[in-house]
């Protein structure tokens, strides 16, 4: 493939997942992981489920390395169903081949198959996390990533007596893969969790996991840096410590001027670096977490659990009966609590770690995600009807359908016809108070299609992504980027105004991060520079970028490994695709 006239391909999904930035990439060690995919029996909340999981845990295994360094994951599917995954915030510098987003990079890998992933760090460091990228078969498929400074250099701050990873998950009722199938296919509300976790524990607050409550053992007057995963597949999270304040110190991999706070919120797929001083009295300390509840507020049908952990003093004193409970913890629904969080993050912006924010912009998109409905015009959609609107969620009112015969990625470097079209539209196709209350249902049927945006090589990108009030289901939406991080240069409330709202944006020390929240009834502006050939999808709130080459080899996407795992067309996924009025592929 000549790198003068090939392009390369992002991948925007959200929620919406969006692809990397820079190309610079530092010397390191290369390390090996073998990651087994199994189903396995798990007993929490006084019930026995089987799960796929990797390596026979939940979270499954942690992938340590220091900056610059490359891992190579042998991936070995020993479940009954294909299987990627996503290296969530690693950059994979010309490399989207190993990014996993399920039709968008690869296919999946079958049961009985393996496939090896070559994880390419970078410019991060700091914590990262990975997880499934087929559907929701991440909410018990995922670990993290620990990313260590490079060797020869430290931390931006004291550097912590120890650390330790917490992973926050959800818990499901029942088999979470045929749920998901099913509203999938019947175009009805997802699966709601029934438990939060810590470390795959729910917490002694819940029956029957009092045993099996994670314990972090401290010593009095040391410093322990926590490295927080929001693992939880579609929940922004309150998080407190019990008489303890928190210093958030770094955010996906990046640092940010130190936050003293006693709670923080983090949407899913966001990671946290914190430090936390053990300066209290001997005894038995909960870590808590709960569920931000940013939609319609009169909705009291969504996880009310408390996770906890504990955090237990080492030395002699009287253990006792519960540990003391964070007072600072936000209630579910207080968005005060959850503004005044936000509003705090700034990049460090120091002489080592300095930001790079992109000034002169050469490309402007306004993407609206919305709650919609898809016209239903045959016999599959049979969940409510013939003729009856299923429920889907939409970016510019469309709906993202990936192929199922190959990969967005392969069939661009392949010039493979009929897979996509090239006409995601830099805006919506209409304007209306995107905020309102009662707006009618008419204006939110939205439109399957396989849409990509082309970008050209080192443009300067800006999107605001507004959030819409369609089918009554405002919320914050969660958006990342594939294979970039992005500067969060603005966000407010109500209707982005294209005029004034600009003059505010923060050009100095805005937070780089490459997964945040659209606020409710709000909008939110990122910018980043187009530069890192390649490619990258979940809920229909998807779009794909095309990246062009740069001028040379170097800034050019690289070839496909000499293996990668086959397309195999599922009787559903052909039967949802299609839309049964014409014999055509949706």
């Amino acid at each position: 493939m000549s790198f003068k006239n090939k392009e390369s391909l992002i991948h925007l999904t959200g929620f919406v997942f969006l692809v990397a930035q820079c190309l610079c990439m530092v010397e390191g060690k290369v390390h090996f992981y073998e990651f087994v995919l199994t189903e396995k029996n798990f007993t929490k909340l006084c019930n026995t489920s089987r799960m796929l999981v990797v390596n026979g845990s939940i979270p499954g295994p942690i992938i340590r390395v220091h900056k610059g360094d490359t891992v190579y994951v042998n991936v070995h599917n020993h479940g009954h169903y294909g299987v990627t995954i996503h290296w969530h915030g690693v950059k994979q510098p010309r490399n989207p081949w190993s990014d996993g987003p399920e039709y968008i990079t690869q296919c999946p890998i079958e049961p009985g198959s393996n496939f090896t992933y070559e994880v390419i760090f970078s410019i991060e460091e700091g914590t990262l996390w990975w997880h499934a990228h087929s559907d929701w078969t991440r909410a018990y498929v995922h670990g993290a990533i620990v990313i260590l400074p490079a060797i020869g250099t430290t931390y931006p701050f004291p550097k912590p007596d120890d650390e330790d990873i917490i992973v926050l998950g959800s818990w499901y009722s029942g088999n979470l893969k045929a749920l998901v199938d099913d509203s999938l296919y019947y175009g009805s509300d997802l699966p709601h969790s029934v438990a939060f976790t810590i470390n795959g524990e729910p917490g002694d607050l819940c029956p029957c996991s009092k045993e099996t409550t994670y314990h972090l053992k401290v010593d009095q007057g040391k410093t322990y840096l926590l490295r927080l995963v929001n693992a939880i597949v579609a929940a922004d999270m309150f998080f407190a410590v019990a008489q303890h304040n928190l210093t958030i110190v770094g955010m996906d991999a990046h640092y940010i001027k130190p936050i003293i706070t006693s709670y923080l919120m983090i949407s899913p797929g966001q990671t946290m670096d914190i430090l936390l001083t053990a300066n209290q009295s001997l005894g038995q300390y909960y870590m808590a977490a709960r569920q931000f509840w940013s939609q319609n507020v009169l909705v009291t049908e969504f996880d009310h659990v408390n996770t906890t952990a504990i955090i237990e003093y080492k030395g002699n004193y009287t253990i006792p009966s519960s540990p003391s409970f964070p007072s600072t913890l936000p209630i579910y629904k207080d968005l005060k609590a959850a503004i005044e969080f936000s509003k705090n993050l700034r990049s460090l912006a120091s002489k080592e770690h300095p930001v790079n924010v992109p000034l002169n912009v050469t490309t402007k998109m306004y993407i609206t995600l919305s709650i919609s409905d898809i016209a239903c015009r045959n016999s599959t959609c049979t969940s409510k009807g013939n003729g009856t609107d299923i429920l889907a969620t939409s970016a510019n009112n469309i709906s993202w359908s990936s192929p199922i015969a190959t990969n967005i990625l392969l069939a661009y470097y392949r010039n493979i016809s009929g897979v996509y079209t090239t006409d995601f539209p830099d805006e919506p196709l209409y304007y209306f108070n995107f905020t309102a209350d009662d707006l009618p249902d008419d204006i939110a049927i939205t439109d399957l299609g396989t849409k990509v945006k082309v970008l050209n090589y080192n443009d300067v990108v800006e999107v605001v992504f507004q959030g819409t009030n369609l089918r009554e289901g405002a919320g914050t939406h969660p958006i990342h980027l594939h294979g970039y991080s992005f500067y969060v240069v603005g966000t407010g409330f109500g209707n982005y105004k294209n005029e004034t709202d600009p003059k505010d944006f923060n050009l100095v020390d805005p937070v780089e991060v490459n997964t945040i929240g659209v606020p409710k009834n709000g909008w939110l502006a990122i910018r980043f520079i187009a530069n890192n050939p390649g490619k990258h999808m979940t809920w229909g709130m998807s779009a794909v970028f095309i990246i062009k080459n740069g001028d040379t080899a170097e800034t050019s996407i690289r070839e496909p490994p000499p293996y990668l795992p086959p397309c195999k067309v599922p009787l559903r996924s052909w039967l949802q695709n299609n839309d049964g009025s014409n014999e055509k592929e949706n």
